[in-house]
């Protein structure tokens, strides 16, 4: 890969860059159109990395379909796919990871501590080797968004981070892999994230403002489903994403939910 990016560089190409766990749905492939916008070269990764995951998460199982994700990157015109194995990316005896001070220790930090150190450390790596000048990440994973970019800023990366809005499905569910997981009637209890956003945009519209208040009603409308269980909801600021007591500006909420054995996350910026 790192020829093939310098060759791409030496033709004086604008490498744009996607990386991914594959496994590609329409939020991918949305991604990957928006890609072609910001460069010459469109670069995709497909990387399940093992080193966001933790011990009892679920990496084995996480869904593969490399063959079917190469003609999906095809059929949008991407350029080239680069798929590392594991040993490729962490040779034996690797011991260095990126860590972040702040940004990771709240929301999806509280309950996966490493998380981050591993999203961190890998996208540093493949922004080593496609040396891309864009790169492009879905605001689902908001708070990897926000890593990603003080990442690019603190190393000085001469990389433009570029956030794409969320994908959803027709009913509002926010696409993911992991939606995969759900039975049928897990499914329909996975609505209750979107609802409960929706929720909380009506209440911000009629003048609430509490963001204790609404962080409750919130949580309220999405333990109502069955087989939930809520993980964190939560108001903080788009940018720093320490919490805020009142929504009293453009606000973050950020939530994950467990529906039976899997979690989920979504956002919205609430706007009063």
């Amino acid at each position: 890969m790192l020829q093939e990016a310098d060759r791409l560089l030496h033709e004086g190409k604008t490498i744009a860059f996607v990386p991914t766990m594959g496994c590609f749905h329409d939020g991918h492939l949305a991604l990957m159109r928006e890609g072609q916008k910001h460069g010459d070269a469109l670069i995709v990764s497909i990387f399940v990395n093992p080193a966001q995951f933790g011990p009892t998460e679920d990496f084995q199982t996480y869904p593969r379909e490399l063959n079917q994700d190469i003609r999906l990157a095809e059929s949008v015109g991407v350029d080239v796919v680069f798929a590392p194995e594991a040993n490729a990316m962490y040779d034996r005896g690797h011991e260095t990871y990126v860590n972040l001070e702040t940004l990771p220790r709240g929301l999806c930090g509280l309950s996966r501590p490493d998380h981050f150190r591993g999203v961190a450390t890998v996208v540093a790596k493949l922004f080593n080797i496609v040396k891309p000048h864009v790169a492009l990440f879905g605001k689902k994973d908001y708070q990897q968004l926000a890593v990603i970019r003080r990442l690019a800023r603190d190393l000085s990366y001469d990389i433009k981070v570029v956030g794409v809005p969320t994908v959803r499905e027709a009913d509002g569910l926010a696409m993911s892999s992991r939606n995969t997981y759900l039975s049928k009637e897990q499914r329909r209890s996975a609505l209750a994230l979107y609802e409960s956003l929706q929720l909380a945009q009506e209440l911000v519209a009629q003048e609430t403002k509490d963001a204790g208040k609404l962080i409750e009603k919130a949580s309220r409308l999405i333990v109502s489903y069955p087989d939930t269980k809520v993980d964190y909801v939560t108001l903080c600021d788009p940018d720093t994403l320490e919490d805020v007591e009142r929504v009293d500006r453009p606000s973050l909420m950020a939530l994950a939910v467990w529906v039976g054995r899997t979690r989920l996350i979504d956002n919205a910026i609430l706007t009063p």
